[in-house]
């Protein structure tokens, strides 16, 4: 009888003991899943930098050990010499009438000795143009010359609008840091980006047309304030086109006003976000995205041998996937190993899996098959969203730098002005401020030309 109760004591020892293990199991894992959210922020690794809770330091101990500068026996580049047909301009610099040491007025002649410096200046130069005025002999009216790169009323030259434009909206400048530049106060340059956004109202409208009409488009979006109040950039992109919206709300209306409601050729990639589930075309899942959710189910279970089992075997195909593409093959060989790798990934996917994380990836997979495998039946589509993220990673740095925009007005000038700039750098191969330069020095002269023939027309072709 003794070593009956003695045995039910053992085990209720044991059953307390494995209730103990499961409970630290799980505590473990909840301290993980709040040390993530305290270092990635609530969506893990998928969380944008500006939504991190937390930013440690870039400098870890061993980062700090090894010495930075250039190791011994490495061969430095130095000041590169510039040669005489590189050179904007040579100019002669006389060496003074006597000598610094002594003051003596009596030299020998030794020559000249190059000195190369690369010079830059973008200060507001200011100029008075004397216009030649005549009266016709004939009918008696009285005309006169024109002011060269200038509007019709306009105090600023279109070089500096457009300097200004590309280099506040395109590359993300401070408009203060363009006033201590340009000697034009921060005012004055705002209500002159007000006007040229209002001379190019109806450009985005007309590239929306043309982003329809693309064979791949790219949608993403981020945060964006307006006068304090939180708000969203929303950017659709293709290779030759880019528009902005900027609204208040993460609302799928806002993609389908872009869309419309009539079929549209080609594939659309983008994240997993249900805002653009109605958009009336193909559309291909970011493999990227998928990655982190996978890569994040190991920083969630490190010690899950089924779990570490299933990664090192799908991270590899998903990373393939989004860099098969950019490898120098020919198509022949691409879609070979395109189809192979499909073929795998969908092989790993349909496999039995046991832990509910495995499950929820694999029900990706087999729930949005329609909308994966793109990529692997046509070359010209990415398997991964990353040509939109670096398309708004200009705008993530000013959101940074200025916290987002300070009136509806600003606001309004931003989207037109970047969709127009974006698609000028992406059509013009980077030469967005000749281009917009051109395009005003046109208008001056003719302002009945058709505006969006005259920006995104290259006639030297």
């Amino acid at each position: 009888m003794s070593e009956r109760i003695k045995c039910r004591e053992c085990m209720k020892k044991q059953e307390e003991i494995y209730r103990l293990k499961e409970q630290v199991k799980s505590l473990k894992a909840k301290l993980r899943y709040q040390d993530r959210q305290i270092s990635e922020g609530y969506f893990g690794s998928s969380t944008p930098s500006s939504k991190k809770p937390f930013k440690g330091s870039r400098k870890t101990e061993e980062k700090a050990k090894n010495r930075g500068g250039a190791k011994p026996g490495h061969k430095g580049n130095g000041r590169q010499r510039i040669e005489q047909k590189d050179a904007d301009r040579i100019e002669a610099v006389k060496a003074g009438g006597s000598c610094p040491q002594c003051g003596g007025q009596e030299f020998e002649y030794l020559g000249e000795r190059e000195r190369a410096v690369i010079e830059y200046s973008i200060k507001a130069e200011k100029v008075i143009y004397r216009l030649e005025r005549k009266r016709c002999q004939r009918c008696k009216q009285v005309f006169q010359a024109k002011a060269p790169g200038v509007l019709p009323k306009n105090l600023y030259s279109n070089n500096l609008l457009s300097h200004v434009a590309v280099e506040h909206y395109l590359n993300g400048i401070p408009l203060g840091h363009l006033e201590r530049g340009t000697g034009v106060g921060i005012g004055v340059l705002i209500k002159a980006m007000q006007k040229l956004a209002g001379m190019l109202k109806d450009i985005p409208d007309r590239l929306v047309e043309d982003y329809r009409r693309a064979k791949v488009k790219h949608g993403d979006e981020t945060g964006w304030r307006n006068d304090g109040q939180n708000g969203y950039a929303w950017l659709f992109t293709s290779r030759d086109t880019s528009i902005f919206r900027f609204r208040k709300s993460r609302s799928a209306k806002i993609a389908q006003d872009v869309f419309g409601e009539e079929a549209l050729p080609g594939v659309l990639v983008v994240d997993r976000y249900g805002g653009y589930n109605k958009a009336p075309c193909k559309i291909q899942y970011c493999y990227a995205h998928l990655l982190r959710h996978v890569q994040d189910l190991e920083k969630e279970f490190p010690d899950n041998r089924e779990i570490k089992t299933f990664i090192q075997a799908c991270a590899p195909l998903l990373a393939e996937a989004m860099n098969l593409r950019s490898l120098p093959i020919t198509d022949k060989a691409f879609y070979k190993r395109a189809a192979k790798s499909k073929e795998e990934i969908i092989k790993i996917m349909n496999s039995e899996a046991n832990h509910p994380g495995i499950q929820n990836i694999q029900n990706i997979f087999r729930d949005k098959q329609q909308r994966l495998y793109h990529w692997a039946d046509d070359r010209e589509v990415a398997a991964d969203n990353n040509f939109a993220e670096r398309e708004l990673r200009r705008l993530v740095v000013a959101r940074k730098i200025s916290f987002g925009s300070h009136s509806d007005e600003g606001l309004k000038t931003r989207e037109i002005l970047m969709s127009v700039l974006k698609t000028l750098k992406l059509r013009r191969k980077g030469d967005a401020r000749s281009a917009l330069t051109k395009f005003l020095d046109e208008l001056a002269i003719d302002p009945n030309i058709d505006i969006y023939q005259s920006l995104f027309t290259d006639k030297t072709k």
